[in-house]
């Protein structure tokens, strides 16, 4: 049974995670708070296996509640937030600090049963997740892109070659230890990131500044280009479409799929079909199964397909289906990714 402590200064919110949580065979809420005070006392009495934890909270914020928390008593964190600009830088905060995950708030954009599967899901994933994978992230540095306009000599590389990446549960600190270590004439690479809308366009932003190629949230429509990132925005799939010789982005909405929107599968197909062997599939770090058929299809196509190994996988979900249904080319710990994905990339595209 996991055993969860809710603490948000909403009545509304607590009772409402409180009812969705206690559905569940395995999962019982074992207290609430209503600021991080009385959660301290609630954590020495009732020892939860999993927190959820607003991050907007009277006397003191969740914030600096969770990086006490994360220092003197480590405990999975669920971080619920709205869906503002705001909320969402400091919910990526949150996941640095140590969160393993960040929901929409109810009453955000997403309905209430969304709302319910996304935190049943994300406590039963925070509640076996490992603590033991603390790689270095390469610090915040100054923007030196210029205008962020891709230099003409980028453009006359070949666009035949694309790199497709799927990620969840712990993917954000993942994509943080990888992305920096990509130089500027690399491939164009597309991302899936499970995170909830306008979380997504922060998650790029920030990465952007750390990153000697750039990246972006993706928009319908997008160029996939050498030296550039693109991220699915939240609550929309993303797929790659074939135009000649150059790719792009198609966002669309549709069922979502593994209970994803945006969904790798989706994503991982759609490179499959498009660019065969010119392609390089990586699966990280999460919960569920979802990345494991596109992948295959994309190495069932001629693409090279990287996975994340068990020790350095926050949560060794979507990598070890993957592994098991025979779609992973070569499984790799977190600090190898990259220049494993530099070296796949050389290759001569056909």
């Amino acid at each position: 049974m996991i055993k969860v402590l809710v603490v948000d200064d909403s009545a509304f919110v607590r009772k409402l995670l409180k009812k969705e949580l206690n559905k569940q065979k395995d999962i019982e809420v074992v207290g609430t708070a209503l600021n991080p005070y009385i959660a301290r006392e609630q954590i020495a009495k009732l020892k939860p296996d999993v927190i959820t934890l607003d991050l907007e909270m009277p006397r003191m914020d969740g914030l600096s509640f969770l990086s006490k928390l994360m220092k003197h008593h480590p405990i999975p964190v669920v971080v619920v937030s709205s869906l503002t600009p705001k909320n969402s830088e400091n919910a990526l905060t949150a996941l640095r600090l140590g969160a393993v995950d960040v929901i929409c708030k109810p009453g955000s954009a997403y309905s209430t049963q969304n709302i319910s599967r996304e935190i049943i899901q994300a406590v039963r994933a925070a509640s076996v997740a490992s603590f033991d994978n603390n790689f270095s992230v390469s610090k915040p540095k100054p923007n030196v892109k210029g205008n962020g306009k891709v230099p003409k000599a980028r453009l006359k590389q070949t666009t035949k070659k694309i790199i497709a990446v799927g990620a969840s549960t712990g993917g954000t600190k993942a994509l943080e230890a990888v992305l920096p270590h990509l130089p500027p004439n690399l491939p164009g690479m597309v991302i899936v990131q499970h995170m909830p809308p306008v979380f997504t366009q922060s998650f790029a932003e920030r990465l952007n500044t750390v990153c000697a190629v750039d990246v972006k949230e993706a928009e319908d429509g997008d160029w996939v280009r050498p030296g550039q990132v693109l991220i699915a925005p939240g609550n929309h799939h993303m797929l790659v479409r074939k135009k000649g010789a150059k790719y792009y982005t198609q966002i669309k909405q549709g069922p979502p799929v593994h209970h994803h929107r945006p969904s790798v599968d989706v994503l991982f197909n759609s490179v499959a079909e498009a660019a065969g062997i010119n392609a390089t599939g990586v699966i990280l770090t999460g919960m569920g199964s979802d990345g494991a058929k596109g992948l295959l299809a994309m190495k069932e196509e001629g693409a090279h397909t990287i996975g994340q190994d068990e020790k350095t996988s926050v949560v060794y979900g979507m990598p070890k289906v993957a592994h098991e249904v025979g779609a992973v080319s070569e499984t790799l710990p977190l600090p190898e990714i990259a220049d494993a994905i530099v070296s796949r990339t050389k290759e001569k595209a056909v």
